[in-house]
């Protein structure tokens, strides 16, 4: 892993300041240039190279998200990190900058005491030194055409998946795929709550089967997808003819919550057929889990490691000796499909 060379762009030399300290204190995070606006970022990426960039969704002239596709069509993309507010026009721009290549979007404490401030921009180091070590697409990826499969029949397994940095845009390209009749599928997604509700919104519209909020009792069936994102409760599955998912509080599991390991051990002894699969993602997070599957007979999975967004989750699991076969997104979506499926 290398060093993050970071760039902070944003209007507000209040905010360029506060973000510099930030990210100054970060470990192996390095800011070489400030900018205020587009104009001035242009230039400071010519001269100073830098690996990341953080850049402010509202700017005056060119915005935050027309420099974005600006960087992305490049020719000579940048690993970007999206500023914004936590607003409904902030979470649609947010989902905007996941489609046009953003690595994140992260989320401005605007209204913050300065203690919970602190606490939510001192992730923002952990996050650019990912941005800056991920995988940059040269171009905005389209949305995921909507399967037609009318013929698809589930075998009763269950599909389990988590995901953070990049989970949108590659949640996006899996459930594209899936069809009406799709296994029961659980998801975890570490992102910020307002951004999940609106892309769980997005793909129930989008999506040919039903995409959900996990709720407390929920019956994992045939047809819908279940997303878990609430940062203050772990989801389970509880055996059951269907499975229930069950959320609960308890403490973060190796500082994630909800946790994937946790979801994937509570299929693994339940003894419940699962296939389970670990997407783009920051930290360890579903690794020791996906290994509890694996030796409970189930087939374990990981996104390409080379065509991830941020591979650190699926190099992980990969490292455990936790995956069966390791797959870009297409093909991860298709075995999937193939291994739920009443034709295996």
């Amino acid at each position: 892993m290398h060093d993050a060379r970071v760039l902070v762009v944003d209007d507000s030399a209040a905010m360029r300041a506060l973000f510099c300290d930030v990210l100054e204190q970060s470990k192996n995070v390095r800011v070489i240039g400030t900018a205020a606006n587009a104009a001035e970022a242009r230039d400071q990426i010519a001269e100073l190279k830098p690996n990341v960039v953080t850049l402010d969704v509202e700017m005056p002239g060119m915005s935050g998200i027309e420099f974005l596709e600006e960087i992305m069509t490049s020719g000579s993309p940048l690993p970007v990190v999206m500023l914004s507010s936590l607003t409904q026009s902030g979470t649609e721009t947010s989902l905007k900058a996941f489609e046009l290549g953003a690595v994140e979007c992260f989320p401005k404490p605007l209204k913050a005491t300065p203690e919970q401030f602190a606490k939510t921009v001192g992730k923002l180091g952990k996050i650019v030194l990912a941005a800056a070590n991920s995988n940059v697409r040269d171009k905005p990826r389209p949305k995921a055409a909507r399967s037609e499969d009318a013929d698809y029949a589930a075998n009763g397994k269950i599909a389990a998946f988590s995901t953070s940095m990049g989970g949108v845009d590659a949640l996006t390209e899996v459930l594209g795929h899936y069809p009406k009749a799709c296994p029961p599928t659980v998801i975890i997604l570490q992102t910020e709550p307002m951004l999940a509700e609106m892309f769980i919104a997005r793909a129930d519209k989008d999506c040919a089967c039903a995409v959900k909020a996990a709720t407390d009792g929920a019956e994992l069936r045939a047809g819908t997808v279940h997303i878990a994102y609430d940062p203050g409760r772990h989801v389970i599955v509880e055996p059951g003819n269907p499975a229930k998912l069950r959320l609960i509080d308890r403490d973060p599991v190796e500082g994630f919550r909800p946790s994937a390991t946790l979801l994937f051990g509570s299929l693994s002894r339940g003894g419940m057929p699962t296939i389970g699969a670990v997407l783009t993602g920051m930290g360890e997070d579903g690794a020791k889990g996906l290994r509890l599957l694996q030796a409970a007979g189930c087939r374990t999975l990981a996104q390409d490691r080379a065509s991830a967004t941020v591979p650190q989750a699926p190099a992980a699991a990969v490292e455990a000796g936790a995956v069966s076969a390791e797959l870009k997104l297409e093909e991860l979506a298709a075995d999937v499909l193939r291994n739920c499926s009443q034709e295996e």
